[in-house]
């Protein structure tokens, strides 16, 4: 029985076993009838999803993962199990690392079935998502509760919700910035996970998008606001990096539809671009963990449309991925918790 310890379950959004159709298939079924990241009615979901997204895109996205495969597999995956080691060992005895994914392997069902049987009565829920959205903190601590109280798991659950502010979270990525000399860059673009204007507006009741001032200050409600959680994060990295408001931009990436968190990232690049910006510095502090929508999406696709239409100098920050400063930040994470279990 581990009456003393304490189990940590690190949460993920996940990826495909293999890079194959099946296995991509598999995966995004599971990842996007998710009610939480696609929140349409039902029946429209499941249309949407099963008969158009999945049968159209299931073959151009197993050969994206193709193109980001390595010998260690999916980069998230490879990067979050040796987050889990270098955790266990800085934590000691007193802790048990677990690594559990929203979707796919290693599965957060399985992890949570050996703290069942382990014994522990504390848990501490960890989602690796700086800033909280339901279409990933919400979605991934929801099932995890559904399946402790299915497991009738009976232990103390502590969430940590969001680090978006975290002063050691800030560091930690803006040591990974100056790993690149800053002088060669003309601009920084701080590249954020796009979500529907829908879910943003859920969070100021009877304001659009387009009258919300999150990206000035953050608001009294702005833990639930995941617009105004990514700019104070921007601000924060800036600040400690002395870049003047002129000299960088916030954009979102990933998105489905128009009505999505704007500028666009894409756009973003394209704009400075022609205002003479040949060299420009991409930062994603919403993805610890480098994984397609960093590799890919910001690495490759936006790099060789800039490139094409005469950049010069294009390159992405790496995430934390089980960088030591990360390390850092999760302890301390971690143990502003424990003070009060």
């Amino acid at each position: 029985m581990n009456q003393e310890k304490t189990a940590i379950l690190l949460m993920n959004v996940g990826s495909p076993d293999k890079p194959t159709i099946p296995s991509v298939s598999k995966y995004l079924i599971r990842f996007l009838n998710d009610k939480r990241v696609i929140d349409l009615p039902w029946l429209l979901r499941k249309f949407l999803v099963n008969a158009i997204i999945i049968p159209f895109r299931v073959r151009k996205t197993t050969g994206l993962y193709r193109l980001l495969w390595t010998k260690n597999g999916s980069p998230l995956i490879f990067y979050s199990e040796k987050l889990k080691t270098k955790l266990q060992t800085r934590l000691g005895n007193y802790f048990e690392v677990f690594l559990g994914m929203r979707y796919g392997n290693p599965s957060y069902k399985s992890a949570l079935g050996e703290i069942k049987n382990k014994g522990f009565k504390k848990i501490i829920i960890l989602p690796l998502f700086p800033q909280y959205a339901v279409s990933t903190t919400e979605t991934s601590l929801v099932a995890a509760e559904t399946e402790i109280k299915k497991l009738r798991i009976q232990a103390k659950i502590f969430k940590i919700e969001q680090f978006y502010n975290h002063p050691k979270f800030i560091d930690a990525f803006v040591a990974q910035v100056k790993k690149n000399d800053l002088e060669k860059f003309n601009h920084v673009i701080f590249s954020y996970h796009g979500l529907p204007n829908r879910q943003v507006e859920k969070c100021h009741p009877g304001i659009k998008i387009e009258n919300c001032t999150c990206d000035k200050s953050l608001p009294e409600n702005g833990k639930l606001c995941y617009r105004a959680t990514c700019y104070e994060t921007t601000r924060l990295i800036a600040d400690k990096l002395n870049l003047e408001t002129e000299k960088y931009s916030v954009g979102f990436q990933s998105r489905l539809s128009v009505n999505w968190l704007i500028p666009f990232t894409d756009e973003i690049i394209q704009k400075k671009l022609s205002e003479g910006n040949k060299n420009i510095l991409v930062i994603a502090p919403s993805f610890v963990t480098d994984c397609l929508e960093t590799i890919f999406e910001i690495g490759i696709k936006y790099g060789e449309e800039f490139h094409k239409n005469g950049g010069e100098r294009f390159k992405l920050v790496e995430s934390l991925n089980a960088e030591e400063k990360w390390m850092e930040t999760l302890v301390e994470i971690i143990s502003a918790q424990i003070k009060v279990i």
